[in-house]
């Protein structure tokens, strides 16, 4: 099952809206959040995620992937 971006946004949007109401509560400033706004920080924060992972997957930080990559280096070397 598969949850939507709008699903996330409205979700958080009504985070937003308890917050407020909390804060109104208590005598404080409100929070003036709108949904694109929103929505612009969750597709940052996705697009950022997919750069990290991707960037780790891609390198060799783990012992296991070091040993992984000497391991391909000497098959390399072994078949020429």
């Amino acid at each position: 099952m598969k949850i939507t971006k709008g699903t996330i946004i409205r979700t958080l949007m009504l985070v937003v809206v308890i917050l407020n109401m909390a804060l109104k509560q208590a005598g404080k400033d409100v929070l003036n959040v709108s949904e694109s706004e929103i929505g612009e920080l969750i597709e940052n924060l996705i697009s950022l995620a997919i750069v990290l992972v991707g960037f780790w997957k891609n390198n060799s930080f783990s012992e296991k992937a070091k040993q992984a990559d000497a391991f391909l280096k000497d098959l390399k070397e072994s078949e020429e």
